[in-house]
């Protein structure tokens, strides 16, 4: 798999690096550890999100910072993930 870096794509570049420097290891392992992480991040603070010893102020609170460009929790009374 090739991933384009050039152009409007150079912003990847730098994400890549972050990544690997990061994880500490080489710019395929990063992409691939970053792949297998996205889940596991979404699942638990999904779990965070739906415990009962929190206010409906702290959800929102905790939402809106843990939301990303790609991904977003919204709460209602009950917690949804939108991904684009």
């Amino acid at each position: 798999m090739r991933i384009r870096t050039d152009g409007d794509y150079a912003y990847r570049r730098d994400a890549i690096e972050r990544a690997a420097d990061f994880y500490d290891c080489n710019r395929t392992k990063a992409v691939v550890s970053a792949c297998d992480d996205v889940p596991h991040f979404v699942r638990a603070i999904q779990q965070v999100l739906e415990r009962d010893d929190l206010t409906l102020k702290q959800r929102r609170e905790i939402a809106e910072t843990l939301s990303t460009r790609a991904v977003s929790f919204e709460i209602s009374t009950e917690v949804s993930t939108k991904t684009e």
